[in-house]
């Protein structure tokens, strides 16, 4: 394979136009022909196709680095660049299972573009949509595709623990900002279009609903949206209220107190009591919002025990299938999993 890949890129792929792998249809092809590379040196070798597929993988790597060593470790994007698509696809459809690998390879994804929109877009919005936000179209064959994808990498990244820097700022595979959103976490992208099922996925491994450097809870912006629809709730987004709701201690309400200052209040004021009554009466009405988790009761233990469980778990990259690991009723685990209330 290694022999077979070093005579492609001197002799076939060098030859090729700097655009020759901008439009989807020439990724695609090339993809189905490399599984048929794949699949002919895995027999003519005798060995497994996910070992072959591998060994293409840093191949791939190998002569990207080279690429950007060239050009003062630059990339030089174009064909260069989606060839490191063409590799993600084969991973995924070889269901390479190498952890060091794989994360290699979204390593140098992200040093390329700080952003891996590419691997989510597509699962969020479809296969069509990213062509409006952002120009490409998505190399997964369908929406089903695309999430099956998004999982397969999250599994892949969590894993390997990785953690992508950004000067100060910290981010986990599963939030690192979409540019093409607002730089937006995909968890905010997700609940502003009220994919529950989408919302779920993210959650489960982990998504940070409250991250420290949001100056809003998307659980508020749903509250708010949810005030527009004169109590004739979507089900989808109240279906994304509520897992949200069982994913944080409870719903932190942004509060102006300059605004009050007037009033002269004692400064252990119920401040999150007001805004939940006066801001959103009808909804608590409605049962929509627990009356523990918006400050007029105490939360229930069990649910900060699951909150505290699933806090040491994700720091340990464990989410969500330590859990099955935990010795613990089965309903519990659905529980700490947020399959049920």
């Amino acid at each position: 394979m290694d022999t077979f890949m070093d005579y492609y890129f001197e002799e076939v792929f060098s030859n090729m136009k700097r655009d020759g792998l901008n439009e989807r249809y020439k990724r695609r092809e090339l993809v189905a022909y490399f599984n048929a590379v794949i699949a002919g040196c895995a027999k003519g070798q005798n060995k497994s196709d996910g070992a072959t597929c591998k060994n293409f993988i840093l191949s791939t790597l190998k002569y990207h680095n080279h690429c950007k060593s060239t050009n003062s470790d630059v990339c030089l994007m174009g064909k260069y660049h989606d060839l490191l698509y063409i590799a993600i696809k084969l991973a995924f459809d070889w269901s390479v299972q190498d952890n060091g690998v794989v994360a290699a390879l979204l390593d140098e994804l992200y040093a390329c573009e700080k952003t891996f929109e590419r691997i989510f877009l597509g699962a969020i919005f479809g296969t069509s949509a990213p062509h409006f936000l952002a120009g490409w179209k998505s190399d997964f064959l369908d929406k089903e595709e695309n999430v099956h994808a998004l999982v397969f990498f999250l599994d892949h990244a969590t894993n390997a623990n990785l953690e992508y820097r950004e000067g100060e700022k910290a981010f986990r595979f599963i939030d690192v900002p979409l540019e093409s959103c607002g730089r937006a976490s995909p968890v905010r992208v997700v609940i502003q279009l009220g994919a529950s099922e989408m919302l779920m996925i993210l959650l489960r491994f982990g998504a940070r609903i409250t991250p420290e450097n949001a100056s809003t809870n998307p659980v508020e912006s749903i509250l708010d949206r949810l005030k527009e629809y004169n109590r004739k709730y979507p089900y989808e987004l109240v279906t994304c209220l509520k897992l949200s709701l069982r994913a944080i201690p409870d719903v932190s309400f942004t509060i102006d107190k300059a605004i009050l200052r007037h009033l002269e209040l004692p400064n252990d004021y119920n401040f999150q009591r007001r805004v939940a009554l006066e801001k959103y009466g009808e909804i608590l009405e409605d049962h929509l919002v627990p009356a523990s988790r918006c400050g007029l009761r105490p939360v229930e233990l069990k649910h900060l025990c699951r909150c505290k469980v699933r806090e040491a778990l994700w720091k340990n990259f464990e989410l969500p299938f330590g859990i099955y690991k935990l010795p613990v009723p089965a309903s519990l685990k659905r529980y700490l999993d947020l399959f049920d209330d």
